[in-house]
């Protein structure tokens, strides 16, 4: 592996030195900021510096009547759209960003609970009932007609 970032720095240094020119005594700290440049690449990225700070405590975030945005701490009834026209950022995002369960709600209890109820009291999710009633309606009153017989061609001789 060293040796690998050794020819690695030695072709930039090469590249580098093609297009420009350089006095003798800063070659030994162009080759060696290339290699230490290199060579910091394996090291793994600091833990907990990429996890930024939420405006409002996650387990706060969550009320009864409103759930506050982790970015900005604005308090709304549904995130999905203030996420996408204010930070520019998807549910999926959102969550990986916080670290969030995929249950994590997106609208306030409350706010579901009410969409839910009146959509049961409009009759969504729901057959009409008069449509099964009309359907057996006319089922019957098919069965009850003579069976269909075709009109007599043209070229039939009349009978009778």
């Amino acid at each position: 592996m060293a040796n690998q970032k050794v020819s690695f720095a030695a072709r930039i240094v090469a590249a580098y030195l093609r297009n420009h020119e350089v006095a003798i005594g800063d070659l030994s700290g162009i080759i060696s900021a290339t290699y230490a440049a290199l060579a910091g690449t394996d090291a793994p990225p600091p833990v907990g510096a990429d996890r930024p700070t939420p405006a409002v405590p996650i387990k706060k975030s969550i009320t009864p009547n409103f759930v506050a945005c982790l970015e900005c701490g604005k308090r709304q009834k549904m995130l999905r759209r203030h996420l996408s026209t204010s930070h520019g950022l998807s549910v999926d995002a959102y969550r990986s960003k916080w670290s969030l369960p995929a249950d994590y709600p997106m609208a306030a209890p409350n706010y579901s609970q009410k969409r839910s109820e009146m959509a049961i009291q409009i009759g969504l999710g729901r057959k009409p009932k008069t449509t099964v009633a009309k359907n057996a309606a006319t089922d019957a009153e098919e069965s009850e007609k003579a069976p269909h017989t075709y009109p007599a061609s043209r070229w039939a001789k009349p009978t009778g």
